[in-house]
């Protein structure tokens, strides 16, 4: 089954700051449902918007970027409102973000307040991530800079549908230009993106859509509990017939590098303008 034949859904949220766990909150939530065809041209758009009550007032360097003011919220229902509709949209599908671990972030814990947890996916694909690994010679990875590049409108950014749509068409673009495959572990591991957990008897899905440690000393926990562990995993070895060889197979590994990469750590935007190294911080983690 290729690709292309599951739903792709692109998506964004503006937030009213950039610290998830220190109580900054999702004030919209834009995503688009993208069709394409078998040379990865995008043949349809469907767009879904939800602009929330954050709950708290947004700062003024927010408004600035976004455009979004605390009267243009004061009617709007919390998020715990349409919950359930982010959610059931973003399960089942392919989706993609610029950035990912930042707009994931909000969104777990989002859904966490509303006792939900992250859906089950097929793939969770960051299009920042893309950029940097086929795009090298790039000083910049921004949204912006890569869609005015590929040719990819995005007239009104920092808009979370715009941006998500943005997103979508740069995906599309990418999976084009640089020559994705059409089966959907060989685009996974193409993009060096997240999906389940390979079958080798370590890690599997729960029934909450979560990956979690089938044996061992964490058996039946959460991975996203014990990261610390995942990265020992990658560097575990053991020694049969006078030589050593990784305590677990390659692709295990593979899929947890990439799993720590995307939900452990992760990037977040530290300014609208530029792409620089100045314009991002990075997240300590004991396996960069």
């Amino acid at each position: 089954m290729s690709w292309t034949e599951h739903r792709i859904v692109a998506f964004d949220t503006e937030t009213t700051g950039l610290n998830p766990f220190d109580g900054d909150r999702v004030m919209e939530f834009g995503a688009v449902e993208i069709k394409m065809d078998a040379e990865y041209r995008v043949t349809g758009v469907k767009a879904h918007d939800w602009l929330f009550n954050p709950g708290i007032p947004i700062p003024r360097e927010v408004v600035k970027v976004t455009g979004i003011t605390d009267e243009q919220v004061a009617n709007k229902p919390p998020f715990s409102k349409h919950a359930t509709d982010v959610r059931a949209l973003l399960d089942g599908a392919i989706i993609v973000a610029h950035n990912l671990a930042f707009d994931l972030a909000f969104i777990r814990l989002e859904l966490a307040r509303c006792d939900l947890h992250w859906p089950i996916t097929v793939a969770e694909i960051d299009t920042l991530q893309i950029s940097r690994a086929k795009m090298t010679e790039q000083r910049k990875h921004n949204l912006g800079h890569i869609a005015n590049l590929f040719g990819v409108p995005l007239d009104n950014a920092h808009r979370a549908t715009d941006d998500a749509e943005a997103c979508g068409r740069v995906f599309a673009e990418f999976a084009r230009r640089f020559n994705a495959p059409n089966d959907v572990e060989e685009m996974i591991v193409w993009a060096d993106a997240v999906g389940p957990p390979p079958d080798t008897g370590h890690v599997s899905m729960s029934d909450e859509g979560v990956p979690i440690f089938v044996e061992g000393l964490h058996e039946g926990k959460r991975v996203d509990q014990y990261s610390d562990h995942l990265q020992w995993m990658t560097m575990a070895l053991v020694r049969e017939d006078g030589a050593w060889r990784s305590r677990y197979p390659e692709e295990l590994c593979v899929w947890i590098k990439r799993w720590l990469r995307a939900r452990a750590s992760g990037h977040f935007r530290a300014s609208p303008r530029g792409g620089g190294p100045r314009d991002w911080g990075l997240d300590p983690a004991p396996w960069r």
